[in-house]
């Protein structure tokens, strides 16, 4: 993970997930979804390989929101999964405030090869804890 622009309330991170991170959690949180876990099953799907669990995709989020953003609350968080994301293909993630709503940072995580977003939502910022 590099840190692209280290102004405060925005940055750009990337990160390559593996299927080991797919394995990893699904054994934490219990959705072991072939969709996820199983590359001959998910072989015969639509998506032709594993993908990413939405929620590993948005725990990564949250890892690099309280980077950039240390001590703030997280109030309330929005989020959506238009596309997939696969094992072993980079993404970059991108945060910046609103400018039309202060305390509130616009997320999206997108597939470096094709720009194809995977998740796209807001964070809006509580008090320091």
């Amino acid at each position: 993970m590099t840190l692209a622009d280290d102004a405060r309330g925005s940055g750009s991170f990337t990160w390559i997930p593996r299927q080991t991170d797919f394995d990893a959690f699904a054994r934490l949180s219990g959705d072991d979804n072939p969709i996820h876990v199983d590359p001959e099953f998910s072989a015969r799907t639509r998506f032709g390989r594993t993908v990413s669990h939405g929620m590993l995709l948005y725990a990564r989020v949250f890892s690099l929101l309280q980077t950039l953003y240390p001590g703030r609350a997280h109030a309330v968080q929005t989020l959506m999964f238009p596309n997939p994301a696969y094992a072993d293909e980079e993404l970059r993630f991108s945060f910046s405030e609103n400018p039309q709503q202060p305390g509130q940072i616009l997320i999206e995580v997108a597939r470096s090869a094709d720009g194809a977003v995977t998740l796209s939502g807001t964070c809006d910022l509580g008090e320091s804890r």
